[in-house]
């Protein structure tokens, strides 16, 4: 292990990581690279930035392209800061057939702002998600680890007034 992985990838972190390790054969460690990831940018305010998935990559012994690659093909990794609370909607057609253009809409009115972007105070982030495997709760959002089912614009506010 490098020592600017060391640097950046906390101990706590590098715990994480070695707990997910133990899961695959010793010469398949990349195959960690998912969770390793969710590790870091959960440990990095919610977003990666190069010098962590060159850890990462750095860490695992793949290469950094590898890395990148998974980091920009899923819609979960962030590869720019986003706010304490990225809010996830689900537009995909069994939501949109219940209603989430009216979710999305009331959303981007109430926080001022459109898709990828970010409010001014840093609180919220807006996304928009291809699925969210809640077909039988459309429309659907999650915000964190919390999925938040049969949305209506009166219980977006209640949810959206519940958070620090």
């Amino acid at each position: 292990m490098e020592n600017s992985t060391q640097h950046a990838l906390s101990e706590h972190v590098r715990r994480q990581i070695d707990h997910w390790l133990a899961k695959y054969p010793a010469d398949q460690k990349q195959s960690a690279v998912i969770a390793a990831l969710h590790l870091v940018q959960e440990d990095n305010n919610g977003w990666l930035t190069t010098e962590l998935m060159d850890a990462v990559a750095d860490y695992l012994g793949m290469p950094k392209v590898a890395v990148y690659e998974v980091a920009s093909f899923y819609s979960m990794y962030e590869l720019k800061p986003v706010g304490r609370h990225k809010i996830c909607v689900c537009t995909n057609v069994s939501c949109l057939l219940c209603g989430s253009d009216t979710v999305v809409s009331h959303l981007k009115q109430k926080l001022g702002i459109d898709w990828g972007q970010t409010t001014p105070d840093g609180k919220f982030t807006l996304k928009q998600v291809e699925c969210l495997a809640a077909c039988g709760g459309a429309p659907a959002m999650l915000i964190g680890k919390n999925y938040y089912e049969n949305l209506t614009p009166e219980k977006i506010d209640t949810i959206l007034a519940g958070l620090e």
